[in-house]
């Protein structure tokens, strides 16, 4: 018998953050991401959707502290986002907004022209070209 292969058509990431007004306020300005939605308990606002797009979507949720909040975050990986736009461009307004890029655009051996910076908890992220 075969192995069942997923047929995924998004990939959504869940990120705990220290401070939930200034992470969701930098990917509001800085990348252009939108809220979708905020979730309140008790009146107090603990995370909040956000969306590029109609397949990428991050949500922040607020740190409770119970693993210490000084933890390194962000660790081993790094997130993708592939976007049809120029990504020279997509560098400037993120630079014109007060991001500041980890590294600035460049073209891979695979067709594609990537930046990447990280968020301010440090979550790594990589802003790609669609490859040729």
């Amino acid at each position: 018998m075969e192995p069942h292969i997923l047929q995924g058509h998004a990939l959504a990431a869940s990120l705990t953050v220290n401070d939930l007004a200034k992470s969701a306020a930098w990917y509001v300005d800085v990348l252009g991401f939108t809220v979708d939605r905020n979730y309140e308990r008790d009146g107090t606002l603990f995370a909040v959707s956000l969306a590029a797009g109609d397949a990428v979507r991050v949500l922040l949720t607020k740190d409770d502290g119970a693993k210490g909040l000084d933890r390194a975050k962000g660790e081993g990986f790094s997130l993708r986002i592939t976007t049809d736009e120029n990504i020279d461009d997509v560098a400037a307004r993120i630079k014109a907004a007060g991001g500041t890029l980890d590294s600035e655009p460049v073209d891979t051996p695979w067709g594609t022209r990537v930046f990447r910076l990280h968020d301010p908890d440090g979550f790594k992220y990589a802003i790609s070209s669609k490859p040729k």
